[in-house]
């Protein structure tokens, strides 16, 4: 049966570069923020999100991510309410695609969340990205174009290195790309052989 390896991170950490490095050996990775954001675009979804937050946060009939993710990320309630909408969508969607992967030994789901989805509960092995806070903020605000209070409340409202570290069946430090993807090598290579 095909093997599950979580990966995840906190905002910033790098964890997609590593997903998008280990992609291109040829391992199936299933980026589930990319999938979420697409089911932004599924009409059952949208439904549910226009009937949980109403229309102020349409603009045209569109979305508008800006205005959903003020109030989110600056309420935990309301991004709780958000994420049982999109997490039960992921999860199916997960288990579809990893259908076409029955012949691998394993593939890698990479989750920013896969703690606080739940999700990690179907992972037979977990790895955790990590880098300095510091670092993180600046690569967030240079990939997003937000402000360090904006990367702050995405960080306050995602479990803590320390949470995930506990949870984690390894650990990658990616302050340097080149010497975090060596360690991803010998634990794919681990990973090859059991």
């Amino acid at each position: 049966m095909t093997k599950i390896i979580g990966l995840t991170g906190g905002i910033g950490s790098g964890k997609t570069t590593l997903a998008n490095y280990i992609k291109s050996l040829g391992i199936p990775v299933y980026i589930a923020d990319d999938e979420a954001k697409k089911l932004f675009l599924n009409p059952i979804v949208l439904q549910k999100i226009k009937t949980a937050f109403g229309e102020t946060i349409f603009e045209n009939n569109l979305l508008s991510k800006d205005r959903l993710a003020k109030i989110v990320f600056n309420d935990t309630k309301k991004l709780k309410e958000l994420n049982d909408i999109i997490h039960p969508a992921v999860k199916a969607h997960f288990e579809n695609w990893l259908k076409q992967f029955s012949d691998k030994p394993f593939v890698v789901k990479e989750a920013a969340i896969l703690f606080e989805s739940g999700s990690y509960k179907d992972c037979d092995v977990i790895i955790t990205v990590i880098a300095p806070l510091k670092t993180r903020i600046e690569r967030v605000i240079q990939r997003d174009q937000i402000s360090e209070d904006a990367v702050l409340s995405r960080i306050n409202n995602q479990w803590s290195d320390e949470m995930r570290i506990a949870k984690s069946d390894y650990i990658i430090e990616n302050n340097d790309l080149s010497i975090a993807k060596r360690q991803l090598d010998k634990i794919l290579k681990k990973m090859m052989i059991h």
